[in-house]
C-alpha cells in the first residue's frame, strides 16, 4: 500500500506536534525519518525538564501542517532514546484525517505559580506553559498527590492573575520540591488566548537568542 509523504505521515525534515491522548500536552518535534509505518522524531529541546514525558506504549497523536490544511494520525510509542539527542520512534495505528483541532503549543515560561490541593496551598513557579496545561515546579509539602488529583490553579501573567480548575497529570519528587505536570479543567476560551499569546512571546524570545 502506498502512502504520500505530508498526507499520510508527516514529511520527513519538517516540523511535527505529537500530543499526549488525554493528557492535553503537546510537544514540538521535528521529524527525523519515516520508515512505513514508523516515524521517528526528535522533540524541541527545552519542552521538559529530565522528564520521562512518553514513555512505550503510550498513546499519541501527530499533527503536521499540509499544503492547506492540517492533518493527524493516531500512533503509539514504541521506544524512547534518551541522551545527548532525545528520539522517540512512534508507530500510526491508523489512516491520517483532516483535523481541525489548534494544536496546544508549548513555551518555556517561568510564572508565579499557586495550587490548592484541599486545604494546602503549594506555591511554586511554571516551568513551561501551553494553553492546555503546565509543568511547574513547587515547594513539596506533606504527603506526595497521586495522579488525578483535583487542584484550584492561580499563575500570574503579565496582563493579570488567571484562575482555573485543573487536574494532576504526574508528580515527581525532587528533594523538597516537586515537579508536576498538570491539566487545565474548564479554562475560560479568552485566558486559554491570553496563555497562547504569552508562549508565542516566550518562543519568539528564545529563537531571538539563539540567533544571536
Amino acid at each position: 500500500m502506498t502512502s504520500e509523504p505530508g498526507v499520510d505521515h508527516p514529511e520527513e525534515q519538517t516540523e511535527a506536534d505529537v500530543t499526549l491522548t488525554g493528557r492535553g500536552i503537546s510537544i514540538s518535534s521535528r521529524v527525523e525519518l519515516v520508515n512505513g509505518d514508523v516515524v521517528v522524531v526528535r522533540p524541541s529541546a527545552g519542552e521538559f525538564v529530565e522528564q520521562a514525558v512518553v514513555r512505550p506504549g503510550d498513546a499519541v497523536e501527530i499533527y503536521w501542517k499540509a499544503k492547506e490544511t492540517r492533518r493527524a494520525v493516531p500512533a503509539e510509542v514504541l521506544d524512547v532514546e534518551t541522551g545527548t539527542v532525545v528520539r522517540w520512534r512512534l508507530r500510526t495505528t491508523g489512516p491520517a484525517e483532516e483535523s481541525q483541532r489548534r494544536t496546544a503549543v508549548r513555551g518555556r515560561v517561568a510564572v508565579p505559580v499557586t495550587a490548592g490541593i484541599g486545604a494546602v496551598d503549594l506555591a511554586g513557579e511554571t516551568v513551561d506553559l501551553s494553553e492546555n496545561g503546565m509543568r511547574a515546579q513547587f515547594e513539596g509539602f506533606g504527603v506526595l498527590p497521586e495522579a488525578g488529583a483535583s487542584l484550584d490553579l492561580t499563575f500570574e501573567l503579565e496582563d493579570g492573575e488567571i484562575r482555573t480548575k485543573a487536574e494532576l497529570v504526574r508528580t515527581q519528587a525532587r528533594g523538597a520540591r516537586w515537579l508536576m505536570s498538570i491539566r487545565f479543567l474548564g479554562i475560560q476560551e479568552k485566558d486559554q488566548d491570553r496563555v497562547r499569546r504569552r508562549v508565542f512571546q516566550a518562543l519568539r524570545e528564545e529563537r531571538a537568542k539563539s540567533i544571536e
